[in-house]
């Protein structure tokens, strides 16, 4: 059986993540340290205490879910679990599928991600940007209201998460975004909910946030992919360093194309995606695009056991292919 590692992006943190995990794993416990001495100051303890509203800080969210997932994986290996045959991770997950295949170090990711989240906060003032999920209109009928929305005023406001036939979120300027969620209701979408957000990601009003990162990823040593990934801003599988890191520069103010990357792995013969980090928000996402795929998921001690029962007798687990 073809398996996909996916990994989480913001929105699935919680105070408490990777704290059983590490209690009960040496490798667990050895990526909290080391993003610890990383970032110098304990990310740890931030995970797993908390506070909520520090924890909810972009500049903080981004460096504890990449080293919560990893955490994940990390206890995953040490346990025999069989490798993926592709990755792929949602935004910020991106970042950790690339330390799961070693083209990027641990160290270097969650410093990168941090300097992500912090130059995202700073590109736009508190207010001026929103993001809404759009539930129930397709993807065609989201992008011509975004564009009605703009059209006279001269804003910005597109799709920055297509995360589902059922679910797309757009962002951009809050007065458009409120426009364009008001045309989209009296075009039958199901429901358009403002989201609690601190910025406005994946759309054009990123930029700046984009011209530093570039400069940050320049410095920053890619090696070439043991194993495929499945970028956001392209949706196809890659696995050279060097075209990995032009696509996180341009995935920051482009759209998340999770739909699409997961059509891609599906027919790329993928059959089971195992969700790899804090939550279970991208197997959701994976049952509402393909019907029949199976998810399981790794997040801590209870699902790692699961998830271990789950693969005993699959071909791919028994042969260690």
């Amino acid at each position: 059986m073809s398996i996909a590692y996916i990994f989480p992006g913001q929105g699935a943190q919680f105070a408490g993540m990777g704290r059983e995990l590490a209690g009960q794993s040496a490798a667990a416990r050895d990526v909290f340290a080391e993003a610890d001495e990383a970032l110098g100051f304990s990310l740890s303890q931030l995970c797993f205490e908390g506070p909520d509203e520090a924890l909810q800080l972009t500049e903080n969210t981004q460096p504890a879910i990449l080293t919560a997932s990893i955490a994940a994986l990390r206890a995953m290996e040490a346990e025999g679990f069989p490798p993926p045959e592709l990755v792929a991770g949602h935004s910020l997950g991106e970042y950790s599928a690339l330390v799961a295949v070693g083209s990027i170090s641990l160290s270097d990711a969650v410093r990168t991600v941090r300097a992500r989240g912090r130059y995202m906060q700073e590109a736009v003032p508190v207010g001026v940007g929103a993001m809404a999920a759009i539930l129930g209109a397709d993807e065609t009928i989201v992008a011509e209201a975004c564009r009605e929305a703009t059209a006279l005023e001269g804003e910005v406001c597109s799709p920055a998460n297509i995360n589902s036939p059922k679910q797309i979120v757009i962002a951009g300027h809050t007065a458009a975004v409120e426009r364009a969620m008001e045309l989209l209701k009296k075009r039958g979408a199901k429901r358009a909910i403002k989201l609690p957000v601190s910025a406005p990601f994946h759309c054009a009003l990123m930029q700046p946030a984009q011209d530093r990162l570039s400069a940050d990823l320049e410095g920053t040593e890619f090696a070439d992919l043991r194993v495929p990934l499945v970028t956001n801003v392209d949706a196809d599988a890659i696995r050279s360093g060097s075209k990995e890191r032009a696509s996180l520069v341009r995935q920051v103010s482009s759209p998340v194309r999770w739909l699409e990357s997961v059509r891609f792995l599906a027919s790329a013969g993928v059959e089971l995606f195992v969700e790899v980090g804090p939550g279970k928000v991208l197997s959701g996402l994976v049952r509402q695009i393909v019907s029949d795929a199976r998810c399981l998921n790794v997040a801590d001690t209870a699902s790692l056991e699961a998830t271990r029962a789950a693969l005993a007798g699959t071909p791919a687990a028994s042969s260690g292919n």
